[in-house]
């Protein structure tokens, strides 16, 4: 059923029904899961500029619980956790880019769904978003962008508004929570190894390749032809060679060769692994992280950087044709969705406190509620 409604812009269509409130996971304030709360929430307008997608699942990442607790915070100094931090308490630095975060706020950034009012191209369709927001006067100004589920309400709920050129089509036969495993993570990964050059025949270090950018990493380092090493616990090593295709899996711990790598991806940092990291480099090697979830202060000796010739690189804000290279592989199936669990949304805090634990291989989707 495709029809024109009162409440929308006359310029879109509406596809199916949309009801006037809708079943949100709303974090309401810096803390502990206790700051999460599943509710009814009104159902968001749209401007002409925006679709309003029906979700079908949402991943979650690490952002989510890095947000709620206020990790991000200059006064933090440990490992992530699922608690909040006192010493973050009071500081408008708490989110990914170092502003205050409004409250309440709907969280998730990795949506696949369904076009449910939107113009008549994308009317209907099934779409994966992607999760950083620009100003597309300018879009490759990252000064100017933010991030889906922090600077504006994300995917933890049943319907969600996005800006239209966020939107990406994708035609496919896997399954709204496999679709789902890919955004946040994959556009994470696709950034790092794009701003490393990561080159056909390149030996890479990625750490962390269990989760959901690390096992991503591994992923789309094989489409570049490079030689993928993978550091993850004991237990995962198995499903690391057999089903994420690495070349060789060790575990955490293991010692490195020196000079072995020409690029390391680190999403784990922590003061314990990162020299090695560094000394695992070739001369003119490339460091590039996007996490540090064992920690993010570390020591660096100046002298392993100059006299190496190292490249240390943050990759956060991706350019724009980062997202739509990851929509190809997916349209391609060069890379395959690696879904660990899937949760009900009313079970939230049973799905972050398993993300927390890390005894899963890939990435963890939330399901909204059918609609009646």
């Amino acid at each position: 059923e495709k029809k024109i409604m009162g409440r929308w812009p006359s310029t879109h269509g509406v596809s199916g029904s949309v009801p006037e409130s809708m079943t949100a996971a709303v974090l309401k304030g810096h803390g502990g899961l206790e700051e999460l709360e599943v509710k009814q929430v009104a159902v968001p307008p749209v401007g002409e500029s925006e679709v309003l997608i029906r979700v079908g699942a949402c991943g979650v990442n690490n952002t989510d619980i890095n947000t709620r607790t206020a990790w991000y915070a200059s006064t933090v100094r440990e490992g992530t956790s699922g608690e909040g931090f006192s010493e973050a308490s009071g500081r408008e630095d708490a989110t990914w880019g170092g502003k205050p975060l409004s409250f309440p706020r709907i969280q998730g950034a990795d949506v696949c769904g369904e076009v449910a009012v939107g113009p008549e191209r994308l009317l209907g369709r099934r779409v994966v978003v992607d999760p950083w927001l620009r100003d597309w006067s300018t879009p490759t100004d990252r000064t100017r962008a933010g991030f889906f589920g922090s600077e504006c309400d994300g995917g933890f709920a049943q319907f969600v508004k996005v800006p239209v050129e966020q939107v990406h089509a994708v035609e496919s036969d896997w399954s709204d929570a496999e679709l789902a495993t890919f955004p946040c993570a994959y556009v994470t990964a696709e950034n790092m190894l794009t701003r490393a050059r990561l080159a056909q025949g390149e030996r890479l270090l990625v750490t962390g390749a269990s989760g959901g950018v690390g096992s991503a990493l591994v992923q789309l380092a094989k489409t570049r032809g490079a030689f993928v090493v993978a550091l993850a616990s004991a237990a995962k090593l198995d499903r690391l060679r057999d089903v994420v295709g690495t070349d060789l899996a060790l575990p955490t711990g293991s010692a490195l060769d020196d000079q072995s790598f020409d690029v390391v991806a680190d999403v784990v940092g922590g003061a314990a692994l990162f020299p090695s990291l560094l000394a695992s480099l070739k001369r003119g090697g490339r460091y590039v992280t996007a996490g540090a979830i064992a920690g993010p202060i570390v020591d660096l000796d100046l002298r392993t950087l100059y006299l190496k010739d190292l490249e240390l690189i943050g990759a956060t804000v991706p350019l724009p044709g980062v997202f739509p290279n990851l929509v190809a592989h997916i349209s391609n199936k060069t890379i395959k969705p690696l879904l660990s669990q899937s949760y009900p949304l009313a079970d939230i805090h049973r799905a972050q406190t398993d993300f927390l634990d890390k005894k899963f291989v890939g990435k963890l989707v939330l399901l909204p509620p059918p609609l009646p």
